[in-house]
């Protein structure tokens, strides 16, 4: 779903400038190609390499930044939600772009105080193990994000972490995104120098 900025070219007669004001115009860009019946191809040959970000806090600068964008483009490529128009592609950018964006996020939130809620009624002991799960998982995320502030990497804590990590970039994207305090000019992250 979408070019990547790094490796994206389009045929000249295609090209068209994305909305005055786009944060993430890759993505917009070639998502408005589909929209015209264009197919976006990915060359096999082609790559791109960049190292990691030098910090957690520059990979979540540029992690609100990119669920800023998200958001915005959700209203300049509103007419992807017109399955009727677009079945593949508004299937394929919902199911992969929206539900990603919106509901993973705040499900996070309704399924833990749901747990607490039903454990706290005695709905039994089934909910009590899958509530204690899920404090572990967190406990572990947040375990592995503290580790990950002082350059710390535990593997076994790094999938709970991310996580939890990218699931939070998407709120603080959102308020950005509402607040349009989002700059278009695009912040490189630092990356970690190579060795």
């Amino acid at each position: 779903m979408g070019a990547a900025g790094e490796l994206f070219s389009v045929r000249k007669d295609l090209f068209e400038t994305a909305p005055e004001g786009t944060i993430i115009e890759d993505f917009v860009q070639s998502m408005k190609l589909c929209l015209k019946g264009y197919v976006l191809r990915y060359e096999p040959n082609a790559y791109a390499a960049e190292g990691p970000s030098a910090s957690i806090k520059e990979e979540m600068k540029r992690k609100i930044r990119i669920c800023a964008g998200a958001f915005q483009a959700m209203l300049l490529l509103k007419e992807l939600f017109n399955v009727f128009k677009y079945p593949v592609l508004s299937f394929q950018f919902i199911s992969h772009r929206i539900l990603r964006w919106t509901i993973c996020p705040i499900a996070l939130l309704l399924v833990l105080l749901t747990n607490i809620g039903i454990v706290l009624i005695d709905g039994g002991t089934l909910f009590e193990i899958l509530l204690l799960g899920q404090l572990i998982f967190y406990i572990m995320g947040i375990s592995g994000w503290v580790l990950a502030n002082r350059e710390i990497k535990v593997k076994v804590l790094y999938l709970p972490f991310y996580f939890l990590f990218m699931n939070y970039a998407v709120f603080l994207g959102f308020r950005r995104f509402l607040q349009n305090k989002q700059s278009v000019l695009w912040e490189k992250a630092a990356r970690q120098k190579k060795q």
